[in-house]
């Protein structure tokens, strides 16, 4: 067996750091490195504005010897020093086309805006995700939170921007819409088409919009002298966030066998699973049966027939949440009372609402 060289070192093997790996490298070793003053390392590094006065060749540097050295910003221990980590949290029932999309594109084009940077968590409507997420995302120092149709029952220490919130809770900023206003709009519309026999598909249970939206589209009808009649109202069943809610729900308005005029859907995507199921059942749209959304997503346009809705300013309601969100992260939430901001809605008419029939 040949003898070990003492002097010789270990070889590497697939376990071991390197040293230098080992070690952290600070700012300052970064602009030691390159013989700048940290202030300097630290500009570039940081996007920060002032580096557009720094000529490209000497970033281009400091970018190539921070990656040489493995420099890593230590995000942590600033937000210790500074108290402040830039970032929120928001919380939304899951990602998919419609409402929490649109409305999250506001969110983050206003905190793109502002230097801001946000962790999203879905909790599919699971009251124990909601609690989990929201420990998950204070847990990861944000500095508040944005809830997207998510139930806010209790005050926080965190300052809270609720989007189609509608409890009232102490440091709890609601973003909502003009309900009544947007039913007296979908109402009178038909309404003027003629339309007397009216059917509603109500939105899930776990929706924060659902009774609200229901009781004023009922407050409407009464005011212009339609009946709604219980028969013509059915509901959105489960959490799947497609057409087919609104599908399964007309199949089982037409098993009733009523004779309605209209459908007033609780969103476009429910309406778009409705216009499926009258269609199967020898129902032409909008000749037999007209039928409004809610919301005004992308896909109203473009469907055929194109939907005549009612349109909420999703992006202006996420962008308007994340602008109050910041402007309370500046003040004490234990100051801060709860307010509510009302959004107006549109009525938006295109070709899947005519008169009634003769």
């Amino acid at each position: 067996m040949p003898k070990k060289d003492k002097n010789k070192a270990p070889e590497s093997n697939g376990s071991s750091i390197d040293s230098a790996q080992q070690k952290n490298v600070s700012l300052k070793d970064v602009a030691a490195s390159l013989k700048l003053s940290p202030t300097t390392v630290s500009v570039v590094l940081n996007y920060s504005p002032l580096s557009d006065s720094i000529p490209q060749e000497t970033k281009d540097r400091i970018f190539e010897a921070a990656r040489n050295l493995n420099y890593r910003p230590n995000y942590i221990a600033r937000s210790l020093r500074n108290q402040r980590t830039h970032t929120i949290g928001v919380l939304i029932p899951e990602m998919s086309e419609g409402y929490s999309a649109a409305v999250l594109s506001g969110v983050e084009e206003k905190l793109l805006q502002e230097g801001y940077f946000y962790f999203v968590a879905s909790h599919h409507h699971r009251e124990d995700l909601i609690e989990r997420n929201t420990q998950f995302l204070v847990a990861r120092c944000v500095e508040g939170i944005l809830a997207i149709d998510t139930p806010i029952h209790h005050q926080s220490f965190l300052p809270i921007v609720s989007i189609s919130g509608h409890d009232h809770i102490r440091g709890v900023t609601n973003i909502v819409l003009n309900h009544e206003r947007a039913a007296h709009l979908a109402i009178e519309h038909l309404h003027r088409l003629g339309h007397r026999k009216i059917a509603v598909i109500k939105g899930q249970e776990f929706s924060s919009d659902t009774e609200v939206r229901l009781e004023t589209m009922l407050k409407a009808a009464r005011e212009f002298g339609v009946s709604i009649q219980d028969n013509w109202i059915t509901q959105l069943i489960g959490d799947d966030p497609s057409p087919e809610t609104g599908y399964l729900a007309t199949k089982k308005l037409l098993s009733n066998d009523t004779e309605f005029t209209a459908v007033l859907a609780f969103n476009d995507i429910s309406a778009i699973g409705a216009i499926r199921a009258l269609r199967e059942n020898g129902f032409e749209v909008p000749k037999d049966v007209s039928i409004i959304g809610f919301d005004d997503i992308t896909a109203a346009e473009f469907h055929n027939p194109a939907l005549t809705t009612i349109r909420q300013p999703l992006k202006k309601m996420g962008s308007l949440g994340a602008e109050h969100l910041l402007q309370n992260i500046q003040k004490n939430p234990a100051d801060t009372l709860s307010y509510e901001i009302t959004v107006e809605p549109d009525l938006i008419i295109r070709q899947s609402t005519v008169e009634v029939s003769k």
